[in-house]
């Protein structure tokens, strides 16, 4: 449907929450362009906003966080990464965020990998 699969888009942010609307405005306008529907373009901010939120905290990090916008034909792919969460020991999403995303996303996950944490979501577009 979209001209753009096989593209790829990567943004630079600062850790701060305040700065999350710029890694969702751009999911949604991707995924408006793979022709997801309205309610595919929300469920791809709900989760990017969750994983983010899961990196940066609600006081935010030093460092940025670090997107990856993959384009299929029929599905959007992103991955992100960004400072540790100062050490913690477990960064699983809560019990509800981990509901949320497996409400919203075909495919969801949240790592520490060294010194940084990962995660990445799948959403495929619907059968319109």
């Amino acid at each position: 449907m979209s001209d753009m699969a096989g593209e790829e888009v990567r943004l630079s942010i600062p850790a701060r929450p305040q700065l999350l609307r710029v890694a969702r405005l751009t999911a949604a306008g991707l995924a408006g362009r793979l022709g997801f529907s309205f309610d595919e373009i929300e469920d791809v901010k709900i989760a990017v906003d969750e994983l983010c939120f899961a990196v940066v905290g609600s006081k935010g990090r030093p460092g940025t966080v670090e997107l990856r916008y993959v384009l299929g034909t029929a599905w959007l792919e992103i991955e992100g990464r960004g400072p540790d969460q100062d050490g913690a020991a477990d960064v699983a999403p809560s019990e509800l965020s981990r509901q949320i995303l497996d409400a919203v996303v075909d495919e969801h996950e949240l790592e520490r990998r060294g010194d940084q944490v990962h995660f990445r979501l799948l959403k495929r577009r619907g059968e319109n």
